[in-house]
């Protein structure tokens, strides 16, 4: 006898459910994990591509600076403690300020007079020397970058003379010229042309070779060449060499003063060292840095608009 054996869908349906609910679970639990573990990612990925803090505000522009001074108005008060006085604090120092700029454009003879004219006889000369070295180094330098022959014959000199130091040219003034001013104009021309000198001739000779190329298809003149392509291309350089140029030139002017006299900046601080007028001298070395610097943004906002963008920056 064959027999059959069936089973009862009361037993089998179960049986399939429950394996039924256990993959369910399973697939639940593994679906759970993943949406648990996504925002975690997202997390992460969120935090890595955070942007940075932006420092652009005006206040961290405006913070930064006014510490800066804050730490050097607490070292300058310390170090007047430690010399007893012998450095003037800043308090000191800030009103004997006051008292000296409401009235910089006295006179009082010709050895006294306000720190005014002082200025702007230094920057009198400055412009003269700085004025000569540009009109005589810029042209100099298009002839060396634009033909080898002469940029192997200056070369050389201008290496030699380069590294002297700018005083060293101040007695040769006094000699040929026989007189202070002269002899300080001298300096800050000498000390100034070299700066425009080789930032010009580099600037030539980095020009582009397929603009020279253009240029020789066309049969273009020596003029057109030098102020429709070398000109443009050379400018972000020849500005850099005269800012180099006009910070060397206030920096000299001050040491050839104090050795030559008469009315100037640097005059005034050796005067002031004379009468051991420890105030002023501060006070001197202040405006110093106040016009060198504002100098040197002039010559940073030229630079900007007679340049190209990638320069500005």
């Amino acid at each position: 006898m064959v027999s059959a054996v069936f089973h009862s869908p009361r037993e089998t349906v179960p049986q399939a459910a429950s394996g039924a609910e256990r993959s369910a679970t399973h697939s639940i639990a593994r679906n759970a994990g993943t949406v648990s573990a996504k925002p975690e990612k997202h997390l992460k990925n969120a935090a890595a591509t955070r942007p940075p803090r932006d420092f652009s505000a005006p206040w961290m522009r405006v913070l930064p600076p006014l510490l800066g001074l804050a730490l050097l108005a607490v070292l300058w008060e310390v170090v007047s403690i430690a010399t007893k006085a012998s450095i003037p604090s800043p308090k000191d120092t800030f009103l004997q300020a006051v008292v000296l700029f409401s009235d910089p454009f006295y006179r009082n003879g010709p050895n006294d007079q306000g720190v005014g004219w002082n200025v702007l006889s230094s920057l009198k000369r400055v412009a003269m020397g700085f004025g000569l070295a540009a009109i005589v180094g810029i042209p100099v330098g298009f002839l060396i970058g634009r033909f080898t022959f002469l940029s192997h014959m200056f070369n050389p000199l201008i290496s030699l003379m380069r590294p002297v130091s700018p005083l060293a040219w101040l007695p040769i003034g006094l000699l040929v010229f026989k007189g202070a001013d002269p002899a300080a104009i001298w300096t800050i021309f000498i000390c100034s042309i070299w700066p425009m000198i080789i930032n010009t001739a580099v600037g030539v000779q980095r020009v582009p070779q397929d603009y020279m190329n253009v240029a020789r298809v066309l049969n273009l003149s020596e003029w057109k060449i030098v102020t429709k392509i070398l000109f443009p291309s050379v400018l972000p350089y020849m500005l850099t060499g005269v800012r180099l140029a006009v910070g060397t030139a206030w920096l000299v002017i001050v040491a050839a003063e104090m050795l030559t006299g008469g009315v100037g900046i640097g005059f005034w601080v050796w005067d002031e060292w004379n009468n051991l007028n420890v105030k002023n001298i501060i006070i001197a070395i202040f405006v110093i840095g106040i016009v060198g610097l504002m100098l040197e943004y002039t010559l940073i906002k030229l630079a900007t608009a007679f340049t190209f963008e990638e320069v500005k920056n």
